[in-house]
């Protein structure tokens, strides 16, 4: 069954005795709900609560020398550690960039290898059907993986689950706007970190009017991420990833809804496009009428 070499995926580690609570303060999951066993979406947010860095937080067990190991977007691993070292202060911690010597391999439609073999595995925490993930030796990835990213992210794509840097900006999206309120990304019920204000002031009031919502192009090709979603003559949003005629798109749900109802076409990248909602999302997704 298909396992894919992530090689556009990082590796920021952080260890030492101080490393749960100094990334519990500042990003958006609850270390608590993460272990050896169970990893975690997570963020680091500007002040304003906008996503700076969105991850997968890993736990190392004590017999491995312990720590997290943030799954990040490879360009920006740097830049992640960098920013964690400015909230390090006095903090006991270590913080390195691994991504030359540590890889992610992406497994799904089958049952993971055992930690004893791959290093650490743990089930996608975003969603079941994403299958598993591991934190590998960059020099062992050919014995775990057999496909390339494409296989992936389109299979990513096809379950309409986002990713930073490629559905939506670094510096210019909401936690809820790239659906981690859906996917496990936000823990609404632990103690305060960066942003936090904004991120439950959306939560609490239901403001989030914008959303990544998956849509089926017509003709089977999709449009290239950043080009404009329209509703008749208004822009409504802009695409993100695609593969196999089905894309990404953040748009605005309420100029969708009304422009569906007045019978107008939504076209992004200026390719018609319907949009799908998705089993797993809580919210409504504007469809047209049959």
């Amino acid at each position: 069954m298909p396992a894919a070499h992530l090689s556009d995926r990082g590796i920021v580690k952080v260890t030492g005795q101080d490393a749960k609570s100094f990334l519990d303060n500042i990003i958006t999951c609850d270390l608590e709900k993460v272990s050896p066993e169970a990893a975690r979406l997570g963020a680091l947010l500007t002040p304003q609560g906008k996503i700076l860095f969105d991850f997968i937080v890993f736990e190392a067990p004590e017999d491995a020398g312990g720590g997290y190991y943030l799954d990040v977007a490879k360009p920006y691993a740097p830049d992640l550690a960098k920013r964690l070292g400015f909230y390090k202060l006095r903090a006991k911690v270590a913080i390195d960039d691994r991504s030359d010597s540590l890889s992610l391999v992406a497994g799904w439609g089958d049952t993971p290898p055992p930690p004893e073999e791959a290093g650490l595995v743990v089930q996608d925490p975003r969603l079941p059907a994403l299958g598993w993930r591991a934190v590998v030796a960059a020099e062992d990835v050919p014995e775990f993986a057999s496909e390339g990213t494409d296989a992936y992210h389109a299979h990513r794509i096809g379950l309409g689950v986002p990713e930073g840097g490629r559905d939506f900006l670094f510096g210019d999206a909401f936690p809820h706007e790239a659906l981690m309120d859906q996917l496990h990304g936000v823990d609404f019920d632990k103690g305060c970190y960066i942003g936090q204000e904004v991120v439950s002031r959306m939560q609490h009031r239901g403001t989030a009017r914008t959303r990544i919502v998956p849509a089926l192009y017509e003709g089977g090709f999709a449009a290239e991420p950043g080009y404009v979603v329209t509703a008749g003559e208004r822009t409504i949003g802009k695409t993100g990833s695609g593969a196999n005629g089905r894309g990404l798109v953040m748009i605005r749900l309420d100029r969708a809804a009304d422009a569906l109802a007045a019978g107008e076409a939504l076209r992004g990248g200026g390719i018609g496009v319907t949009l799908v909602k998705p089993d797993w999302v809580t919210f409504e997704v504007p469809v047209a009428a049959a």
